[in-house]
């Protein structure tokens, strides 16, 4: 899939540049894994499955920034179609509205234009994967107790692009040819974090009846 995605979309329009991991890690060995897996042609619900031997944290961390990157790529090739007049509130249609909240400089849920939200989405995703003390990477640092907590709220919102750019701005990933890819990449994110339960059902309420779709 890296290839196919790295034909449709221009990487020159990535939102935020790629979160690489370290050659020689024992992480960046996992992702070349992973990254073989997916090339391999293997159904994607086996890619997903934890290796045996492998720690499921590693494994998570992995994947939540392989999603970060991919997710980043595909709504930086649609962010020209989102702009605040285009999309006043990040939101999925009508019935679903996402408010931003961080706990600093937005304390309270507040409504802002889908580019808005993105930004800030982003910043506070890659602020998370750059911090030791949640993705450590020095070899023999244990992961903090909340590690998998962390992990669920990032893959939460990472969803909300999906729906943001299924349901606002499907058009224009059909004029690009990239209907395919984005599937595949959603449906690797979805068989990913139902391996693991790692978001509730409630939260993909928004897509159920493409998920049911696409992925069974």
């Amino acid at each position: 899939m890296a290839l196919c995605l790295g034909q449709v979309f221009s990487k020159a329009k990535t939102f935020r540049p790629r979160k690489r991991f370290e050659p020689g890690t024992q992480r960046f060995e996992l992702y070349k894994k992973a990254q073989a897996s997916l090339k391999s042609g293997l159904d994607l619900r086996k890619v997903v499955q934890l290796p045996e031997g492998e720690n499921l944290n590693d494994w998570i961390a992995v994947h939540v920034v392989d999603f970060f990157n991919r997710i980043n790529l595909i709504y930086g090739t649609v962010s020209e179609y989102c702009s605040e007049r285009t999309c006043p509130i990040m939101s999925g249609g009508l019935k679903y509205e996402y408010r931003w909240q961080d706990g600093e400089d937005y304390k309270k849920p507040t409504k802002l234009p889908a580019i808005k939200y993105m930004n800030l989405l982003m910043d506070w995703i890659e602020s998370l994967i750059n911090n030791e003390d949640i993705f450590p990477t020095r070899v023999g640092v244990p992961f903090p107790k909340n590690f998998q907590q962390v992990c669920k709220k990032i893959l939460s919102r990472l969803f909300r692009v999906f729906v943001h750019v299924y349901i606002h701005h499907f058009d224009s990933i059909c004029s690009m040819g990239a209907e395919a890819h984005i599937n595949t990449c959603y449906k690797h994110y979805y068989y990913f974090i139902s391996e693991f339960s790692l978001i509730d059902n409630s939260e993909l309420e928004p897509l159920r009846e493409m998920t049911e779709k696409i992925c069974t």
